[in-house]
């Protein structure tokens, strides 16, 4: 074989290894949902690259197999093709013919290893990488016919790993998969975020969400003891200017106590019988209510309020009293943050930020929403800053007392005899 020859053949396993190497790093890297979506656009390319995703295990083995003829071949060609063009060389030089072939055999093997490992591995993974997708679309069809040509060859390789597979307990990859766990996306999301394409409240809510899955509807209710009901035997009157000075829209109502709640009524419908003039009884306009236990996931409480077409219901304890009162208000308050309306206007903010190192808090914030904000790591069985102090002193404590916790110092600056109210959070 003349060395022109020899050098062409050089260049096109050199090609061959490329190609098959970037086949493989683009189609474990590419996105089977962006090839769904150019599937709906007609791209044909698409095609071949879905049917290369759907038998993901056996287009890596065509890969290997086709890497390894090329790199086989490159030895056995390159390497006597670049020392039978240097040895000429050398009959210019005094030089023993044996040392003459070593030192041909040197250079060309490293002059063929730079080649076949710069042009034919590293530059085609680069590539593929970069351009996953335009790398796919365009390698897919002739991989395809390559693995039908060599099919027989490729069913034995597969065969032979997923038998060694099974000894090691090891499920094989049939299908192309590429699923995330929770951490993951935050991460993905985040790097999104550091690089400009994502901005903070659009890297808050994803994590909001999250966070929300993982909650049950006790971290997120109006405490029993924050809970403002209309009772029953209470005149029209009275109730009306109960829920004037009140804030909601939808109250509960009781017979004796919070522990016999029999539904809810709407200011709507008692503003309706003011204005008709009705002496109709509470009961006439009462609507039911739904109960759910303290123990419930907040995304089941929120596909109950959709089957339901309702926004308030009753949480239960374990020994069946009532725990609180949470409102789909409430769920959507925990995804894009306090929601004020025009009567939540003199409202103190639940968190206030003070300086870079203060912060002023309601005694009602979760112990998570503590940790997020501060970047530290509180735990305890408690769900909130105010139940923090409860369990540290074991009683209600008072106002001027004192927690210090990861570095901050948490100090009481208002409680009544129920509860903690505002707290002050300093860095130490």
């Amino acid at each position: 074989m003349n060395n022109f020859l020899s050098l062409l053949l050089v260049f096109l396993l050199v090609f061959l290894n490329g190609f098959f190497v970037a086949a493989e790093f683009s189609i474990v890297k590419i996105r089977a949902s962006k090839i769904e979506t150019l599937l709906g656009t007609g791209d044909k390319k698409a095609g071949y690259t879905k049917k290369v995703l759907d038998d993901l295990n056996s287009y890596l083995s065509a890969c290997q197999f086709g890497i390894t003829l090329a790199s086989l071949g490159l030895g056995w060609i390159g390497e006597p093709a670049v020392a039978n063009i240097l040895s000429p060389l050398f009959n210019y030089f005094t030089v023993d013919e044996v040392l003459k072939h070593t030192i041909s055999f040197v250079i060309g093997f490293s002059l063929i290893t730079a080649f076949h490992i710069v042009l034919g591995e590293l530059v085609p993974k680069s590539i593929a990488i970069l351009s996953s997708e335009k790398v796919a679309l365009a390698a897919s069809h002739p991989l395809i016919i390559f693995y039908k040509l060599s099919y027989p060859v490729i069913w034995l390789f597969d065969r032979s790993t997923n038998f060694i597979l099974r000894i090691f307990g090891i499920k094989n990859i049939s299908t192309h998969e590429e699923i995330h766990t929770n951490d993951e996306i935050m991460l993905l999301l985040t790097e999104n975020y550091k690089h400009g394409l994502l901005n903070k409240e659009e890297l808050t809510l994803v994590d909001n969400v999250f966070e929300l899955s993982e909650k049950n509807v006790m971290s997120v209710m109006i405490p029993r003891t924050d809970m403002q009901c209309i009772y029953m035997g209470d005149n029209l009157e009275k109730i009306m200017d109960f829920v004037l000075d009140g804030k909601y829209t939808r109250y509960p109502v009781c017979r004796e106590n919070k522990d016999n709640i029999i539904g809810f009524v709407h200011i709507r419908d008692l503003c309706k019988q003011v204005i008709l003039n009705t002496e109709n009884d509470i009961e006439d306009i009462m609507r039911e209510i739904i109960f759910v236990p303290d123990t419930m996931s907040v995304n089941a409480l929120f596909k109950r309020f959709q089957e339901d077409h309702s926004q308030i219901a009753i949480v239960i304890d374990e020994y069946g009293g009532t725990a609180g009162l949470v409102t789909l208000e409430d769920i959507l308050e925990e995804l894009v943050g306090e929601i004020q309306d025009e009567f939540d206007i003199n409202d103190v903010s639940e968190i206030k930020k003070i300086s870079d190192t203060v912060y002023s808090v309601d005694g009602k914030v979760t112990i998570d929403r503590i940790n997020k904000l501060l970047n530290i790591n509180i735990e305890t069985k408690v769900e909130t800053i105010g139940g923090l102090f409860s369990l540290e002193y074991g009683s209600l404590p008072e106002a001027g007392e004192k927690i210090i916790h990861d570095g901050y110092e948490f100090t009481i600056i208002k409680s009544n005899n129920k509860r903690v109210l505002r707290v002050k959070i300093e860095k130490i």
